[in-house]
């Protein structure tokens, strides 16, 4: 497995896989990988002739009083999870490498449709950094295929959407969200959660469910149960930031005919930021 620190080396990799006729698949990560993070890279494999995986912590994703300073930086474990998947190469660039000349003056892409709803109204930096950095990602690894998870759901249809309206020549897939055996959502901030607040973080998948329950037994006052995702958060000892039922396609509230639906839901537990979202297609 090649370990690229440079923007040449990883360029002139991809042109030599490229050069060969071999399809590149990429995963790009913030490091820290569990087995959600490993289930994109068998997915990658299945895709292409060779897989790439970056680790990088993008800082202009995070906000001023986020996690950026303390977020779990675990190289050497990540190395070796990714040898153990064959992957074949990790790309690991420093900040120098990928805002040479700082962040201040440098070029953003804005995303107004997609990023001032959900969790965008609460990290309005969120989108617009991860976006960015996806592109010039994208510019430096060129491959033909890279593949996200669904836990961030909001940001999957940002970089679909980015993808398609900037013409980039890669095809996007999606992997399903990781659970633990309490259903929780893997996510690297877990590891942020005690014993017992893992338990009692899984409650808001439960409560998505509980809702959704709801939704396929005929209940359509989706108003009514946003509140009521809102109410029970509450109870359940969270802050609430939403509790939102939209259409898949827009994240727009959905038409009275909608077939295809998502519950996105939002909150924090003794101030870690979850989230979590279900789809759910409506016969």
């Amino acid at each position: 497995m090649k370990i690229i620190n440079t923007l040449e080396t990883a360029r002139h990799i991809a042109k030599q896989v490229k050069a060969c006729g071999n399809r590149i698949a990429f995963v790009p990560t913030m490091g820290n990988l569990h087995e959600g993070h490993l289930s994109l890279v068998r997915k990658a494999r299945e895709l292409a002739d060779f897989v790439i995986v970056s680790i990088y912590v993008n800082s202009m994703q995070f906000g001023h009083n986020e996690d950026f300073d303390t977020y779990p930086k675990t190289f050497a474990a990540d190395k070796h999870h990714l040898e153990q998947e064959n992957v074949d190469a990790v790309f690991a660039p420093t900040e120098k490498i990928m805002y040479p000349e700082g962040q201040t003056d440098h070029t953003r892409i804005q995303l107004d449709c997609l990023d001032g709803m959900h969790c965008g109204l609460s990290r309005p930096q969120f989108f617009s950094g991860v976006a960015t950095v996806v592109t010039k990602l994208f510019n430096i690894v060129t491959p033909d295929v890279a593949v996200f998870g669904e836990k961030d759901f909001q940001q999957l249809c940002v970089i679909k959407k980015i993808v398609h309206d900037l013409m980039m020549p890669v095809e996007i897939v999606s992997g399903p969200t990781c659970r633990d055996e309490n259903g929780l959502a893997l996510s690297s901030r877990n590891n942020y959660l005690t014993h017992t607040e893992k338990k009692k973080a899984a409650g808001l998948y439960a409560l998505i469910q509980k809702v959704a329950s709801k939704i396929s037994a005929g209940e359509r006052d989706y108003t009514r149960l946003s509140q009521f995702g809102i109410e029970q958060m509450q109870e359940s000892g969270f802050v609430p930031d939403y509790f939102n039922i939209v259409s898949t396609k827009t994240l727009k509230p959905p038409s009275d005919d909608e077939s295809s639906l998502v519950i996105l839901a939002a909150c924090t537990l003794n101030n870690i930021r979850l989230i979590d979202n279900m789809q759910i297609q409506i016969d």
